[in-house]
């Protein structure tokens, strides 16, 4: 695990694998740090660079004043990459990583060749929705909205195991501000027009039990790219990597596979 300082953040992120190996890129959700992909780690094949990293205002990185742009958040995962030399990776992002992964793309096709967008769109939610959960952080702190996150991010099948406690006890060790920064990001975020514009390999993944991101949101946004293709996981809610980490390997090895990026 390392620190990259980015002039008004200092980014934490890990590299796994040979140096020499396939890129693949993660970048997870609001209110998660990068541990959230460690359940798929086991499944997916060897010998790939697996680079992961906490966005700012979350995590190990550092948690610069409220609130974020989307164009910062993007600027963070250039720099990184750049710093790493990578090219040509396997982006996958989930839900706000699935907007920064729609505007790198946009911005940097030379860092990604493909890219996976799972749980996310081209817009997410409405400036009015963000602005009243920002201000319900602002009031009383992510505890205050953790349970409500709970029933949105997992399935009630899920919710009803012990694991559930990890989960939110990672959304609460967020900073507030890191979490009303990213919101403030989200909301000013619509990529509908830069996203059609795209022509890359894609993979859209939604679960059936996703309340923040629905299966219609995603496959709205991934029909936006000619020849993307979108996969579905049953029983599964807004971290289908958390509640069936093998079948998320699954689907991504496959298009790794299909996309010649092993």
């Amino acid at each position: 695990m390392k620190i990259l300082q980015l002039g008004d953040v200092a980014l934490h992120y890990r590299v796994d694998g040979p140096e020499d190996g396939a890129p693949v890129v993660f970048a997870n959700s609001l209110g998660t740090d990068f541990r959230l992909w460690d359940p798929i780690l086991p499944y997916l094949p060897d010998g790939l660079r697996l680079i992961r990293f906490d966005k700012r205002g979350h995590g190990l990185s550092s948690c610069p004043q409220a609130p974020y742009s989307m164009g910062a958040l993007v600027r963070d995962t250039e720099a990184l990459l750049d710093h790493l030399e990578v090219k040509d990776c396997l982006f996958v992002g989930l839900s706000i990583g699935g907007m920064i992964a729609q505007g790198l793309a946009a911005k940097r096709l030379d860092l990604v060749r493909a890219m996976v967008l799972s749980n996310t769109g081209a817009k997410i939610g409405t400036r009015a929705m963000w602005e009243d959960r920002i201000a319900a952080v602002n009031a009383g702190g992510i505890d205050a909205l953790a349970d409500a996150v709970m029933e949105r991010w997992f399935s009630k099948a899920f919710r009803a195991t012990p694991e559930l406690d990890l989960w939110r006890n990672m959304l609460v060790r967020q900073p507030d501000a890191g979490y009303a920064g990213c919101s403030a990001a989200i909301s000013g975020t619509d990529f509908y027009t830069s996203t059609a514009a795209l022509r890359l390999p894609t993979l859209g993944i939604a679960g059936t039990e996703d309340g923040s991101t629905p299966p219609d949101l995603v496959r709205e946004t991934i029909d936006l790219i000619p020849g993307a293709e979108f996969h579905l996981i049953r029983g599964a809610g807004h971290l289908p990597c958390v509640e069936d980490p093998e079948g998320y390997a699954t689907a991504l090895t496959d298009f790794m596979r299909k996309t010649g990026h092993i």
